[in-house]
């Protein structure tokens, strides 16, 4: 499985392309907010010979938005996201103009992650993990296979997701970090919704917010 990271928007975020051997390619928060970033993503895709079968998002903020409904319109493919965070795309207008940014079209949800547990494409299986707390419907896929994991806004390098947002809750995230990710092993690679990679090897040694519980300085 190949995955590609580019960064958009004003908010600096990730959005990610996976492809395997097959060519068939998801496309996870697709961010890009206008049509230079729309023309760099389609130029990404055109270049590798890409067919994409899905856009799927790890969770419904605007900054991971932006670009859905462009790729669904370009390559006609299902939207997939956790239907908890359908609240967020009723705001999404009034939220982007917030943050000076427009949204062209705010997607429908397709394909409900609350009832899923694996997307497939290609060769590859991503499974879908619950992850609730930055937002109700955070979710973070994982390739078991090749020990990947995009967490979205739910773990970063040295930090965690902002949990004072409509609908964040700190209590939930340190709960999908403890019971659902870090239980997966160190060697795990993760790629965050903003920032560079790391591991969860390394979140558990050097972010302060998972430290500070590992020492037993805060209980949840």
């Amino acid at each position: 499985m190949n995955l590609a990271a580019l960064v958009f928007n004003s908010f600096q975020e990730n959005t990610y392309v996976l492809w395997d051997d097959t060519n068939e390619s998801v496309i996870v928060d697709a961010g890009n907010g206008n049509p230079r970033e729309d023309a760099v993503l389609e130029k990404f895709i055109r270049e590798r010979n890409l067919k994409p079968v899905f856009a799927i998002n790890t969770h419904g903020h605007i900054d991971h938005i932006l670009g859905v409904g462009c790729v669904k319109e370009t390559h006609a493919v299902p939207f997939a996201m956790h239907g908890s965070d359908a609240f967020l795309l009723d705001t999404a207008a009034g939220h982007a103009r917030l943050y000076g940014m427009e949204i062209a079209a705010v997607p429908e949800i397709d394909i409900d992650l609350s009832r899923e547990t694996e997307i497939r494409f290609g060769n590859t299986l991503l499974e879908v993990i619950h992850t609730p707390g930055h937002s109700p419907g955070c979710v973070c896929l994982f390739d078991r296979e090749n020990k990947i994991m995009l967490t979205g806004d739910t773990l970063f390098k040295e930090s965690i997701g902002r949990t004072d947002l409509p609908g964040g809750d700190y209590r939930q995230i340190m709960n999908s970090l403890f019971r659902k990710i870090i239980p997966l092993g160190g060697d795990v690679r993760v790629y965050p919704g903003h920032g560079p990679s790391t591991s969860i090897g390394r979140e558990v040694q050097n972010n302060p917010f998972i430290v500070e519980v590992v020492d037993g300085e805060i209980n949840v």
